[in-house]
């Protein structure tokens, strides 16, 4: 964040926190202890390209006992959303609780390219370090280059991180002993074992080291099951024993999936042997919908298209005493709900200076509803169509005047004026409740409703994309 914003951000958390010493000092002095609810430890878990049903708790036939014990000791979400239906810009509204292209995020990262979320950006852990909490990164990062011209690019501690183990984007040369982890800055050469494995690893050596009555923020991004994947063999001979006719390829992503529920099972098991599970918010998501029909089962579109199939995630929440075991929700929310949810249970000051698109959730710890200012939204350039916002029910989808038609993989030059000048010219509208496979357009049999919603995603459309940073491309080359 720029100098100013940093100045002003400092001043509301002391501000903050000569509150919370008003509010706890009497109970010090007499003797007491403050309640150390006010302090949940934070764990954030999210898989990478892992779409809405490769749970065995969301219908995959796939084995996932820790994560379905986790939805059976918490809250489980039908209806979770990422920010975005690709990594990098998911990535960013996670952490920030702001829209991705309304920073500037459009696209994923490619190798040296400029695009990064930028360091005038608040993001929770920075929020949370100026609470005191501890704050640790793992894994896959992909919101600037660790490997290159790192000094020009903000990096994982530079955006609130204390400690950090994650590759730019991918584990190379695979999920198998992968040789482009960075850890605080420096390369650390090929680690023997799976990624995932390898992040549990690092994240149970950080927090045993860790003064326990320290709170801590920890960021779990799993690499899995990201391509190019690897998975133990011994499980990939089981789904192809189990599973008569089943391909290779397909038995090695479900091996792939229950090494992650492994990961996170240590994970869970770990925080139990700190003493912290029960002053735990806990939450298990995806990044964006899967590459696979079996990832996104009974959903249009898959992973990059703002079809639900793109962005519609597994999301599950453990909270000891704040949610109850075994219940679920089906109000729709979104990872940019996080920050603000995050804020609010931690006592921590919400950037004031800025536009948030989340909310807090905590009303639906209780059953209570919860009501947005801001419509859900998803925008991405590349894809027809370009555009989705949510209203209730209702998802109204916009195809833009698009003057280049075919883009290219990567964010370049030609795409910066596009996206800041395009415009909507046709629309799709659907009911989700009554059309959850989005196989239905019913544009013309509610012409208000469309009027309606088309406006408003015009206006937020114009309104984001005129907040977002113009990048300067023309020395970047693919």
């Amino acid at each position: 964040m720029t100098h100013c914003a940093r100045i002003v951000f400092q001043f509301r958390r002391l501000l903050t926190c000569i509150n919370l010493l008003i509010f706890v000092l009497p109970s010090a002095i007499g003797g007491e202890t403050s309640d150390k609810s006010e302090s949940p430890d934070v764990v954030l878990v999210m898989l990478d390209d892992s779409g809405y049903t490769d749970f065995n708790v969301y219908g995959s036939e796939i084995d996932t006992p820790n994560i379905d014990n986790l939805a059976r000791e918490g809250l489980r979400f039908t209806d979770c959303h990422a920010a975005a239906p690709n990594c990098s810009p998911s990535r960013a509204g996670m952490l920030t609780g702001r829209m991705p292209s309304r920073i500037g995020m459009y696209s994923y990262i490619p190798p040296k390219h400029p695009m990064h979320l930028l360091d005038e950006e608040i993001t929770v852990a920075e929020i949370l370090k100026g609470q005191g909490y501890a704050t640790g990164h793992f894994g896959k990062w992909h919101l600037s280059q660790l490997e290159w011209d790192s000094s020009k690019q903000p990096q994982p501690r530079d955006q609130g991180f204390d400690h950090s183990l994650g590759t730019t984007n991918n584990s190379s040369p695979s999920h198998r002993n992968p040789n482009n982890f960075i850890r605080n800055g420096e390369a650390v050469g090929e680690i023997k074992g799976y990624s995932c494995q390898i992040v549990a690893d690092e994240f149970i050596s950080w927090s045993s080291k860790l003064d326990k009555n320290q709170p801590m923020l920890s960021v779990i991004w799993f690499n899995e099951p990201h391509s190019p994947i690897a998975s133990p063999e011994h499980l990939v001979r089981k789904y192809m024993e189990r599973n008569s006719g089943i391909s290779k390829k397909k038995a090695t992503y479900y091996a792939n999936i229950e090494n992650v529920d492994m990961a996170v099972g240590r994970i869970l098991d770990h925080l139990s042997v700190l003493g912290r599970s029960q002053n735990c918010f806990f939450f298990l998501t995806s990044d964006n919908g899967g590459l696979n029909q079996w990832s996104n089962m009974g959903l249009r579109g898959r992973k990059s298209f703002v079809y639900e199939g793109g962005h519609r995630e597994p999301g599950i929440l453990k909270f000891p005493g704040r949610v109850s075991p075994g219940s679920i929700s089906h109000e729709p929310i979104s990872h940019l709900d996080l920050l603000p949810t995050i804020c609010e249970i931690t006592r921590s000051p919400l950037p004031e200076d800025r536009k948030l698109d989340g909310i807090s959730i905590s009303p639906l710890f209780s059953g209570k509803p919860i009501k947005r200012a801001t419509p859900l939204f998803w925008f991405f350039y590349r894809v027809k169509p370009a555009a989705a916002l949510r209203d209730g029910d209702w998802v109204i989808l916009g195809y833009l005047d698009d003057p280049i038609k075919k883009h290219t993989h990567p964010l370049t030059t030609p795409d910066m004026p596009m996206i800041k000048s395009a415009e909507f010219e046709k629309f799709e509208l659907y009911n989700l409740k009554a059309n959850q496979r989005q196989d239905q357009d019913v544009s013309n049999s509610y012409p208000k409703k469309l009027n309606e919603l088309s406006n408003k995603m015009k206006a937020l459309h114009k309104e984001v994309v005129s907040d977002g940073p113009f990048w300067d491309l023309s020395k970047w080359k693919p």
